[in-house]
């Protein structure tokens, strides 16, 4: 049902509706109604990074987007939302090393028989040195996860997926990445399951959900209700500058399209405001500028990018997985997802597959800058290569590019997000939320969750929004599990 915007309500500015801004305007009017959010996103297509981009009928996730949580409260609104648009996915995931492919979580009779038996014994006698003499300091990812698996297995399910990812080595890294993403991690514990075939770790899953037409359309209902309720969502609207004064921010300067096309800018004002775009822009928008060394810090902070090749085959699909690791280094490819694994929606004919080959990249890399049709070509060949798939049966493709998709965890960013953090918390009616907005790897569940509380905050409650995915938190677990048993989760997933 349609209402009427109330005007005596509290206005609230919102930068970005992605997951974290929208969650932030949906929260606020389930919980008081005269609340009246405004969204300001500058791209053309809700959901931020996980939305639902389309091609001549086919759609595809930008990194995949498992609808999986522990968290209630998102859970509940997930479920509100969509309704009976939320299917049901079963997991299907490998890693494909060495020429051979892994089930994904590992299972133990599979892995034995591709890095034969001979190799499992060097990589348990290397995690018993390790537990015995492990590295005293625990500083990278690098350290991290060899105290913990040992070297061997380090460097067969570590080394080179991460450094792929990142475009670092997992010795640059902080281990504060590895101890929020692939937290409680126990070979022991994975072995003993292994062959005994029991399993007391809950957080284990062998199916998720999933909208029926790709994680945007969650992100679409929440607008429409977000509008239909009395809130605003402005498409194509780019934040130029946040106005404060004293210990508030006043106003934001908002970029948009004037109806004969040209740019024209006004000026917002609100009683709060909520932001999810990047630390770093955000500190270039403020007016009057941060501190000098508040700026310095910004510009320390430093993220990974990401561009998507779909390929549209002239057959069915190449092979069952939701989605596939490639941590062969002989490719570019990072992860291979297969859309219709996720929803059979995402293809508009069963004659046909629709393939992404996903590459992990920066901005000023030859990769970032290469055409549309290049980057189609090098993803059909490596598609072949992996012997997945001839690349004459790729009949199309299209490129999806998306900056600042994950924030990078270097050894200089723990105290250049320190002195970011510390200095807008004397802002008494301005948050930042949201994986960029906190300039932390959150899943999309964590990145709700901290918009959440920061909604709560506005309506008078009292919560600290950088500790969600510290305190709160779930992980899943790098778990070996019996063939034929059911599947667990591991310390990689899609997005």
């Amino acid at each position: 049902m349609v209402s009427v915007k109330r005007k005596n309500g509290l206005r609230v500015g919102i930068i970005g509706a992605g997951p974290a801004g929208l969650t932030a305007g949906y929260e606020l009017q389930k919980r008081d109604p005269s609340v009246v959010p405004v969204l300001f996103e500058g791209g053309t297509i809700v959901g931020g990074i996980a939305r639902t981009e389309s091609y001549k009928g086919f759609r595809f996730d930008i990194g995949g987007h498992r609808f999986f949580t522990k968290v209630g409260e998102v859970e509940e609104m997930w479920h509100e939302v969509m309704g009976d648009d939320f299917i049901v996915v079963p997991r299907m995931s490998r890693i494909f090393y060495r020429d051979r492919f892994y089930h994904y979580p590992l299972k133990l009779f599979n892995a034995l028989s591709n890095i034969g038996v001979y190799e499992a014994a060097r990589i348990m006698l290397s995690y018993f040195k390790w537990q015995v003499r492990p590295s005293k300091e625990e500083e990278s990812f690098e350290q991290w996860v060899i105290n913990r698996f040992g070297g061997r297995l380090y460097m067969h399910f570590f080394r080179s997926y991460t450094e792929k990812v990142w475009g670092i080595p997992p010795s640059e890294i902080r281990a504060d990445w590895a101890a929020q993403r692939i937290k409680n991690l126990s070979l022991m514990k994975a072995v003993i399951n292994a062959i005994t075939g029991a399993n007391d770790t809950t957080s284990l899953i062998e199916e998720f959900h999933y909208p029926r037409l790709g994680p945007g359309m969650m992100w679409e209902k929440v607008t429409g209700l977000i509008r239909d309720r009395g809130g605003e969502v402005h498409m194509e609207s780019w934040v130029k500058r946040v106005v404060h004064d004293g210990n508030r921010v006043t106003a934001i300067e908002v970029v948009h399209k004037a109806p004969d096309g040209a740019l024209a800018s006004r000026m917002e004002e609100a009683d709060h405001f909520i932001n999810t775009m990047a630390l770093r822009e955000l500190i270039e928008a403020m007016d009057p500028p941060a501190p000098p060394a508040v700026q310095d810090a910004a510009k320390k902070l430093k993220y990974r990018d990401f561009l998507i090749v779909t390929l549209m085959l002239d057959h069915a699909d190449p092979f069952p997985d939701n989605w596939i690791y490639i941590h062969d280094p002989k490719v570019k490819v990072g992860r291979i997802q297969n859309f219709r694994a996720w929803s059979k929606e995402m293809v508009p004919n069963p004659q046909q597959a629709s393939i992404g080959m996903e590459y992990f990249c920066n901005e000023d890399d030859p990769l970032w800058s290469m055409s549309n049709a290049d980057l189609v070509k090098l993803a059909g060949g490596e598609l072949e290569q992996l012997g997945l798939a001839a690349a004459s049966t790729v009949v199309d493709g299209t490129v999806i590019r998306q900056p600042k998709a994950y924030p990078v965890y270097d050894g200089e960013y723990k105290d250049a997000l320190d002195t970011v953090a510390e200095w807008l918390g004397r802002f008494e009616n301005f948050q930042t939320v949201g994986r960029n907005g906190l300039h932390r790897y959150n899943n999309q569940d964590h990145s709700m969750l901290t918009a959440m509380l920061a909604a709560r905050n506005i309506l008078g409650e009292k919560h600290d929004v950088w500790t969600v995915n510290v305190e709160r938190s779930y992980h899943e677990e790098f778990q070996l599990a019996p063939d034929g048993a059911g599947k667990g989760t591991a310390g990689q997933r899609a997005a």
